[in-house]
């Protein structure tokens, strides 16, 4: 999982009580991360449709859906994608004791093992939301926390 999925979370969750559009340059300041980079990310949440931009002087980034709509699989598929984490490459089918093709009818025990895997991960992520993430850091940072945040990115 590539890093910009972590940024694309904490963005998420900021924007999940704003009531306006947020500049990506102040979400790249509060996050202290690159604002090519970061806008990369946003990019990717507004193609995905979770993300929308406004132009303008009062424009900014605003999620499309209540929070409790926007899975952290959401995040995940849009910038990382939705192939699976594992590639099955019929290693069986090589080197000097290959297993010719009409023995692996089946996917082999490690692609099977793998592919659960990556479904239990995903389903997991599709069990939280926006909206949950923002309520636990609530109730591990203070109830103030994301409030405060949201109050320096409007400055």
């Amino acid at each position: 999982m590539s890093g910009g999925v972590e940024w694309g979370l904490h963005c998420c969750v900021v924007l999940s009580g704003s009531g306006e559009p947020v500049p990506a340059a102040k979400l790249a300041e509060f996050h202290d991360v690159s604002p090519s980079y970061l806008a990369k990310q946003l990019q990717l949440l507004s193609r995905a449709g979770l993300v929308r931009s406004t132009q303008g002087q009062s424009g900014g980034y605003g999620l499309t859906r209540p929070p409790a709509e926007i899975t952290v699989l959401d995040v995940v598929e849009a910038i990382d994608g939705s192939r699976p984490a594992f590639r099955c490459t019929e290693v069986r089918r090589r080197g000097p004791l290959a297993a010719p093709p009409e023995k692996c009818l089946t996917p082999c025990s490690i692609a099977r093992v793998m592919d659960a895997a990556d479904r239990a991960w995903r389903e997991s992520l599709r069990a939280v939301t926006i909206a949950d993430l923002a309520g636990e850091v609530g109730r591990t940072s203070g109830p103030e926390t994301l409030a405060r945040a949201r109050a320096w990115l409007q400055t």
